[in-house]
């Protein structure tokens, strides 16, 4: 008996219910002789990081992508995350960055939104690879007796899960096409050494050993620092690396070198000499002015053609094009007008919190051929308790606010700086300024406007004030209250829009509805709406049932929306998102014009200023 899976492999019924009692993806096996010979030519580029983290793996394993991608090929993703948790979900945006979500509910680590922004791709929750997954599929192997009374142990049983997860996940297809991908780039998270990595570099050791040199190649990122007056670039930390990384089974095809200033050919030939890298093997990323000229920076150094050879494509691949990616990185260089925007927010201490917001912004600014230019405020700072507390933040804080163009307030949780928030989206409202609401910042602005027009003074959310007598914002009946991990609403949802004259319909090209990716667990009171509505907020947008708001408009206002959905996940460079596209639109003064002709069907050239 065969069964067609979902992934479109026709794969015999035993084979899927053992794929699937392992808890990985039923693609994994397939006994046609063409899946054969793909699993055979699966080709595997892993990117490593040494001496510190933070060194941007995840923008050369991107920009890796891109440059393979720009050659023919089509190309996969995986991260892999060492730590403990089941996924990043439960982890606070200062200990590791923002939470990207994936069209499947995935709550997944960062650099998976550098993978689909670089490579236009839609990826799974299985393209995250954690420790937590691997230890929580083992587990429930042994409590389930499938391993025959054997002792269950790190090596083979946690190796051979992690190998048997890189290749089931590597088959699936995330580019819209049907098949397996050409090449599978794989980042692993942290640095040689740690200890939570061991398992990942033993179990990438064996997939090295089991697919053969000319289906695997190996870049190693590492720091190339400069020390004292002199100025030398020390190769020293690089070389310990390497030499630990040897140690480990695991021989590096490349090196990525970060540094500030381009690479000296001194540096280059005694790294060659003491890691035993060819000299035309190691690659030097260097500081540039945006992260598009990374895959330029690879192309200029031929990087595309050495992986190329490495991995045995060169007859199968073409000229490497790359026209597209240069022009944006030049447009992004010679822009210069800016747009200023207010973001208030909780974890502006860390700018990673909002990394996609950020991507979004400049992708519709871009597009409007501006800079952006993001004046952070923490939203407590705009508090009257900030005025006693600290009066020079405080005074800060209003002074950048009101002398912004347009207004964000993204998403988060808790109750710190709620308050600041809704003077915000005060501000912006009682003053024609234009303003974006994300999740958070959407039912902060019904909140606010709750309390000031509807004059319901203890207007509030079940997340701020369990007890509130005015729920304007309530916690969603099917979430779950004791349990924090994958219990939100998740992923990609339908909106349909209530009327087609409202301005978000119009920004997303006329259409009927949009589907966005959500995260969160409270939302509207629909027990409220009647009200609201009747005092001038309309929600022209909702989901499938009508009883939840996804979009809010404020009819009167030049530009007051707010979206329950986080619109920036799926923004890429060259198709910016729209509500964020309106926010610049709307603050340059060229949204009038732009909707006008989206109405009359004309292609519309934004002003480039």
């Amino acid at each position: 008996m065969w069964i067609l899976t979902r992934y479109a492999f026709w794969v015999p019924a035993r084979t899927f219910r053992r794929a699937a009692a392992q808890q990985i993806p039923a693609a994994r096996r397939v006994v046609s002789s063409w899946q054969k010979e793909k699993v055979e030519r699966m080709k595997y580029v892993v990117v490593t990081g040494g001496v510190v983290s933070g060194l941007g793996k995840g923008v050369t394993a991107s920009s890796i992508g891109v440059v393979l991608k720009a050659c023919g090929l089509r190309v996969t993703s995986i991260k892999i995350d060492p730590y403990l948790n089941t996924d990043a979900g439960t982890m606070s945006p200062f200990e590791h960055g923002e939470v990207f979500v994936l069209d499947d509910g995935g709550e997944v680590d960062l650099d998976l939104g550098n993978y689909e922004r670089f490579l236009d791709v839609t990826l799974t929750k299985d393209n995250n690879i954690t420790t937590g997954k691997i230890y929580q599929s083992v587990l429930e192997k042994e409590r389930k007796g499938d391993y025959l009374g054997k002792t269950v142990q790190v090596v083979p049983h946690i190796t051979d899960a992690i190998k048997d997860w890189i290749e089931s996940v590597s088959l699936v297809p995330v580019d819209g096409e049907e098949g397996p991908a050409d090449v599978c780039v794989i980042e692993l998270g942290g640095t040689v050494g740690d200890i939570e990595s061991m398992p990942f570099i033993e179990a990438l050791r064996q997939l090295y050993f089991s697919v053969g040199q000319d289906n695997f190649c190996l870049i190693h990122v590492s720091l190339i620092p400069v020390l004292g007056v002199v100025g030398e670039q020390k190769t020293k930390p690089t070389q310990h690396s390497v030499r630990e990384l040897r140690a480990l089974g695991l021989i590096p095809h490349f090196l990525a070198c970060r540094s500030a200033q381009p690479l000296l050919e001194n540096a280059k030939q005694k790294l060659s000499q003491f890691c035993h890298v060819p000299v035309a093997n190691i690659l030097n990323i260097h500081d540039v002015p945006n992260i598009w000229h990374i895959p330029l920076l690879l192309q200029n150094q031929s990087a595309h053609d050495a992986i190329l050879k490495q991995l045995d494509l060169l007859s199968v691949a073409r000229h490497v094009d790359l026209q597209e990616w240069t022009r944006r990185a030049e447009t992004s260089d010679n822009i210069t007008k800016s747009v200023s925007i207010a973001m208030v927010g909780k974890y502006v201490g860390l700018t990673d919190s909002y990394l996609s917001v950020v991507k979004a912004l400049m992708h519709a600014c871009i597009a409007c051929s501006l800079k952006p230019s993001i004046d952070w405020i923490a939203a407590s700072d705009l508090e009257d308790d900030s005025a006693k507390l600290n009066p020079e933040a405080h005074a800060a804080a209003w002074k950048t606010l009101r002398g912004a163009t347009c207004v964000l307030v993204p998403g988060g949780f808790g109750d710190r700086g709620v308050k600041g928030m809704m003077l915000a989206a005060r501000y912006a409202r009682e003053n024609s300024v234009p303003y974006l609401g994300i999740c958070l910042g959407m039912q902060i602005s019904v909140i606010e406007f709750a309390r000031s027009v509807l004059h319901l003074e203890k207007a509030n959310s079940e997340e701020f004030d369990p007890q509130t007598p005015e729920r304007v914002v309530i916690f969603m009946p099917e979430g779950s209250k004791t349990h924090m991990g994958s219990t939100m609403r998740l992923g990609s949802r339908r909106t349909l829009f209530q009327t087609p004259d409202c301005i978000t319909a119009k920004l997303y090209n006329n259409s009927e509805y949009v589907d966005e990716r959500h995260r969160h667990r409270y939302e509207v009171n629909p027990e409220i709406v009647g009200s609201l509505e009747e005092a001038g907020l309309k929600f022209v947008g909702r989901d499938e049932s009508g009883k939840r708001m996804e979009i809010l408009e404020l009819p009167d206002h030049p530009f007051y929306i707010g979206v329950q959905f986080h619109p920036e996940f799926k923004s890429r460079p060259g198709r910016p998102s729209a509500p964020f596209l309106g926010l610049v639109l709307a603050a340059t003064g060229q949204l009038e014009a732009y909707v006008k002709r989206q109405q009359n069907g004309s292609v519309y050239a934004i002003h480039q200023q």
